[in-house]
């Protein structure tokens, strides 16, 4: 049967469902039904149709050489299978997906690796409740003021206001 033959792989419906947010299950599960019945459907069907006794029809249809023509015509008759066009721009797009993803993991590890060492610098330092102005501004120097900027510090000119 040529849906047989059409369907290269098979689906992996767990890892599908992983990848699924919870928001659209309804319409996995849907589809998940669906491609179900109509492959219980396709494998109902017998692999090529069944024989159809051309003798018999010969010896009862009255009109001479009308079976012989349906005969032939049935035996020329080839149904189309559709040409896969697609399969190798999906495969690239996958491949390209699979890179940028591979990209933005060590990306994220890095991140990750930043982030830890900024967690740790802020476990070491002293407690906010025990820190001076000073200790503060040491610790975290994009908040120290501009002192020539602003001299008057923590007061601004009216000008500013």
């Amino acid at each position: 049967m040529a849906g047989r033959r059409a369907a290269l792989k098979a689906i992996d419906w767990v890892a599908f469902a992983e990848r699924v947010p919870s928001n659209q299950k309804s319409m996995f599960n849907a589809l998940k039904t669906r491609s179900d019945a109509l492959a219980a459907k396709l494998t109902s069907l017998p692999e090529s149709p069944p024989a159809i006794d051309w003798a018999f029809y010969k010896t009862t249809v009255a009109k001479p050489g009308m079976v012989d023509e349906f005969e032939k015509k049935y035996k020329a008759f080839k149904v189309p299978e559709p040409v896969d066009t697609l399969s190798a721009e999906i495969e690239a797009q996958e491949q390209a997906a699979n890179k940028s993803a591979a990209a933005y993991i060590e990306a994220s590890k890095a991140r990750v690796v930043e982030h830890e060492k900024e967690l740790q610098k802020i476990k070491n330092m002293i407690p906010f409740e025990q820190m001076t102005i000073d200790d503060y501004h040491e610790a975290f120097p994009e908040t120290k003021p501009d002192k020539v900027k602003n001299p008057y510090w923590p007061y601004y000119p009216i000008s500013e206001l």
